[in-house]
């Protein structure tokens, strides 16, 4: 599911349209979002990998500038989200019956 991620304060993107929230679209649920990162680097929020990702799976689409020009704690924010999808699932309840 998307993960909108809500900005302190508004940025303004090199469209010109100035937003106070980004959304982290599904797209981040593929592998193809990952092509040519390292899943390490994108699981620590390595910067370079998140330059790099984050015009790929957000909405509106934010440009490897927008990226670079963004204010730390909205990095922070971003990559937190980022972070989220890469969490597995919790394991599914079992019961074995023979030990019933």
């Amino acid at each position: 599911m998307a993960e909108v991620i809500q900005l302190g304060s508004p940025i303004k993107l090199e469209s010109g349209q100035e937003v106070t929230e980004i959304t982290i679209t599904d797209t981040m649920k593929q592998v193809g979002a990952l092509r040519g990162l390292k899943l390490y680097d994108v699981m620590t929020s390595d910067v370079d990998s998140l330059i790099k990702l984050l015009p790929r799976v957000t909405s509106p689409r934010m440009t490897e500038r927008d990226v670079i020009q963004l204010p730390i704690p909205a990095l922070n924010a971003l990559a937190t989200g980022v972070a989220n999808f890469l969490v597995p699932n919790s394991p599914q309840e079992t019961t074995d019956s023979a030990d019933e």
